[in-house]
């Protein structure tokens, strides 16, 4: 169970491995970081799950997506400033017993998420 991410380059038709994503724990507009990570060649933390059954808690959380910088690592000249440079997706967790996954598909101009299974 626990939390885990994936990220899906839209653009390229690709995970988005080499983008950097921080979780951060979220209490009103204070954010403490919970760690910072670089995806694997699965667009996925190469450790697993964010957080696993024992240290997930109940809470608002966020994501935040190092995009732009992603986009221009692999070469896409993007403007100054980008569209869409970190793209920070807040949610909640209510249930610590269940499994939250949390993707992301993004392009330089778009992005959706949902939560997944």
């Amino acid at each position: 169970m626990g939390l885990s991410t994936h990220v899906l380059d839209t653009m390229h038709g690709t995970p988005a491995a080499g983008m950097t994503v921080a979780l951060y724990q979220t209490q009103g507009e204070r954010a403490t970081l919970v760690k910072r990570f670089t995806l694997n060649v699965d667009g996925r933390n190469p450790d697993g799950p964010l957080m696993d059954d024992a240290s997930l808690r109940p809470g608002t959380y966020r994501l935040a997506f190092e995009v732009a910088a992603y986009f221009r690592a692999r070469g896409v000249a993007l403007p100054q400033p980008p569209f869409l440079d970190v793209v920070n997706l807040d949610f909640g967790i209510a249930h610590a017993d269940q499994h939250y996954h949390v993707p992301l598909l993004c392009s330089p101009w778009s992005y959706s998420t949902y939560r997944g299974s």
